[in-house]
């Protein structure tokens, strides 16, 4: 009976000790990842590096959008992919400065790679009301589509990788 009392112990100190090892585990974990690139920072977009961006990002009186993130220099893109009328709207958020200030004036276009390897160019418009850039893609093919942004801000040529799911 005290071994079984020691065993217990041991066992419930241990689940303990992973639990408490495990929230530190998952700020580095790759679970559910998307992987965005820009050039010599590779980033990946996990659940929880969205949190940990939300974090960051509000640190400078600007939330996340929940979508996928790249800083590059000192631009910050962030892509948001959402699915509406069997088709896949993009939100692209184009911000700059310390403070995240909107980019309203730049020349951006998406460069699509479908899951059969076929690829589109498409331009953004800018939303004013929404402050982003935003393209509505037809219904494709299901599976994973490659995206690189490309955006020209004052001179500047800005570029990041992302994917998503349709």
């Amino acid at each position: 009976m005290k071994l079984f009392k020691l065993g217990f112990v041991v066992l419930a100190s241990a689940g303990f000790f992973l639990g408490a090892c495990s929230n530190q585990v998952s700020d580095s974990s790759n679970t559910n990842s998307g992987t965005t690139e820009t050039t010599g920072k590779t980033e990946t977009a996990s659940k929880t590096e969205t949190a940990a961006n939300s974090k960051k990002i509000s640190d400078h009186s600007q939330s996340s959008k929940g979508g996928q993130v790249v800083e590059t220099g000192k631009y910050h893109l962030e892509l948001v992919p959402e699915k509406e009328d069997g088709a896949t709207h993009l939100d692209l958020y184009v911000l700059t400065g310390d403070k995240h200030e909107t980019v309203s004036n730049a020349k951006v276009t998406a460069d699509i790679q479908a899951p059969d390897g076929k690829l589109h160019t498409v331009p953004l418009t800018y939303d004013a009301l929404g402050k982003h850039y935003a393209v509505k893609l037809d219904k494709g093919a299901a599976g994973q589509y490659q995206v690189r942004i490309n955006a020209v801000i004052a001179g500047d040529q800005v570029n990041g990788r992302f994917n998503f799911n349709q």
